[in-house]
């Protein structure tokens, strides 16, 4: 996970060599397209739009296998949208326009995945992005929960995701001004609601009990991965002090790991957290396309600089987390100093 003696450089060289890095992603983004820079995820977003009409119509069959795939088809288009769409959308990497930018986080956000925009910014970009792996603010910790063994964790705790996440946004409405908590209501209700509504009058379910059900197994159907790769992505890497955080280009290339790319978690979530998640830190407003297209600038770069380039497979840290749950997801995680790169 350290760097080679040779890359333990002083603040001045660790910030030329991010310069040198930006100055070679930025040569790629110049010579890249539109639909390149954003057309292809917007199209994902778009598809996965339009596959919502079928997905309810296929839960009116009695066919089990019909009826199973308009359950599969509306659970992975509620996690695109609201995985893929929300952590695009709060990057402001879908437009270049600061006006659709805000249309967009208020959509995917509010409305696709019930939480709070303002809230969504702060904790995931203001905080996670700015203090990657740095104790008390940007180290993930929100996942951890110590009340819970490792088996409810890793396989009955993600299924109250869809339930919880409303909770925590009606429970954060408190922080924001009354205008903000007004719409930030309206929003989610609004989506919510036109599930349930779509399920009842398009799906043909005879009963409100009916609905929620299917509501709850379609907005879970990703949440196993979901939560997994939340903290098989930076929990057990190297932690930082607040006092004592190494520089910008070290912390993103520590304090980061990258998935083996997965169809499904690809089209789902994204390349920016999944194969691509040390690019994303790196240059988070790049959407997921553009930092597919950098994976093999950013790899080499590192490599060639003898920084860490973390990557494993879904697996090996599905093991790890099982077998060292206590020490990672329940006990204060040690800090790591490295001399010269505070």
């Amino acid at each position: 996970m350290e760097p080679a003696p040779g890359a333990l450089r002083a603040g001045g060289g660790a910030e030329a060599l991010l310069r040198e890095l930006e100055v070679r992603v930025q040569d790629v983004v110049r010579v890249s397209s539109w639909w390149e820079r954003h057309g292809v995820d917007c199209a994902i977003l778009a598809l996965s739009l339009l596959a919502l009409p079928p997905g309810f119509l296929c839960l009116r069959s009695e066919n089990l296998l019909v009826f199973a795939l308009g359950v599969t088809v509306l659970g992975v288009c509620h996690y695109t949208l609201t995985v893929k769409g929300s952590h695009l959308a709060t990057h402001g990497a879908l437009t270049e326009s600061k006006r659709w930018s805000q249309i967009w986080v208020l959509f995917f956000v509010e409305v696709c995945t019930s939480f709070t925009a303002e809230h969504a910014k702060y904790g995931h970009v203001k905080m996670h992005h700015a203090y990657t792996n740095v104790l008390g603010l940007g180290d993930s910790s929100t996942w951890r929960l110590p009340c819970l063994n490792r088996y409810v964790y890793m396989f009955l705790a993600p299924l109250l995701i869809p339930i919880i996440t409303p909770l925590v946004a009606v429970e954060r409405l408190r922080e924001v001004e009354l205008r903000t908590a007004l719409r930030t209501l309206g929003l989610i209700s609004l989506g919510l609601y036109s599930h349930y509504w779509l399920l009842l009058n398009v799906s043909g379910f005879q009963s409100p009990s009916s609905a929620l059900v299917c509501m709850l197994i379609t907005r879970s159907l990703l949440a196993h991965p979901y939560l997994h790769v939340n903290i098989f992505q930076h929990i057990g890497l190297p932690m930082f002090s607040r006092d004592k955080k190494p520089q910008r280009i070290h912390m993103m290339s520590l304090g980061v790991l990258n998935l083996p790319r997965l169809p499904v978690l690809d089209w789902a979530f994204g390349h920016s957290l999944i194969s691509c998640h040390v690019e994303h830190h790196l240059f988070p407003r790049l959407s997921d396309n553009m930092c597919l297209k950098v994976k093999p600038v950013v790899s080499q770069f590192l490599r060639e600089k003898q920084l860490p380039y973390n990557e494993d497979s879904y697996l090996a840290r599905f093991r790890l987390f099982l077998h060292h749950y206590q020490e990672l997801m329940v006990q204060t995680p040690p800090i790591t100093e490295l001399v010269g790169l505070q």
